[in-house]
């Protein structure tokens, strides 16, 4: 796919790969809208970089489900390509016991994501859509006792994307999810994670950015590995794994 002059959306554009992805989309000549609700840090972000010719900051909550219609209407250029990167996170013992940090989960990476991206796609004006994918997480391959509440809305996300590509192949419009394991970010600050699987943010962007030719990229060849085991390994075996 050529990507100059193509307008890409970021939605959750001040995660650490979206950041990423938007400096491989403008150096391959495109024109990026980086959405989210930290508006002065990607303003800094894009004067730090030297985009702001390249780079158009709009706010956007993906929790602000009343807004996402009008926040769309006013965007400056429709996209032909669109990012959906935003992310919280709240472990899951503190998620078993606090309500609001479960929902909050649910609303940025599931219900957010179905609100703002279902506009986008009932939009049969804008003839130049091509392209959509969406950051998932290999936390939502199969539920384990440690994180099955954030792994319950990244599957989620998962499945409405699957069916979405099935839904927009006839418009030959591509549905891509990026099915991750751990990133080096903000979002990963402090956990306890095995530095040999850790992936850095500009390893994720690349498959953002150039993706294959296949609805499902696990970047990484040991996340490949996990990924296809937690596939096929019998349920009395996952209730094992922490």
């Amino acid at each position: 796919m050529q990507l100059s002059n193509k307008t890409v959306l970021v939605l959750g554009a001040n995660s650490d790969v979206a950041k990423e992805a938007i400096k491989l989309y403008i150096k391959e000549g495109c024109r990026v809208i980086a959405a989210s609700r930290s508006i002065n840090e990607l303003n800094a972000f894009v004067e730090q970089q030297g985009f702001t010719t390249n780079v158009a900051v709009e706010y956007f909550d993906a929790t602000a489900f009343d807004t996402h219609q009008q926040f769309y209407n006013n965007l400056p250029f429709k996209p032909n390509i669109v990012l959906y990167a935003a992310g919280f996170l709240k472990n899951n013992e503190q998620a078993m016991v606090d309500w609001d940090g479960s929902f909050q989960m649910m609303k940025v990476h599931y219900c957010g994501a179905v609100s703002i991206l279902n506009i986008i796609v009932n939009d049969k004006s804008n003839t130049g859509l091509e392209k959509i994918i969406g950051l998932s997480s290999l936390s939502g391959v199969r539920g384990r006792k440690s994180n099955f509440i954030y792994g319950s809305t990244k599957s989620a996300f998962t499945q409405y994307l699957a069916g979405l590509r099935q839904y927009l192949f006839p418009r030959n419009i591509s549905v891509h999810v990026i099915v991750a394991g751990y990133i080096r970010s903000k979002m990963t600050a402090g956990l306890n994670l095995p530095e040999s699987l850790m992936l850095e943010p500009s390893f994720i962007a690349k498959p953002v950015v150039y993706t294959p030719n296949r609805f499902t990229i696990v970047p990484g060849f040991k996340w490949k590995i996990i990924y296809n085991v937690l596939k096929l390994m019998p349920e009395k075996l996952v209730a094992r794994l922490p």
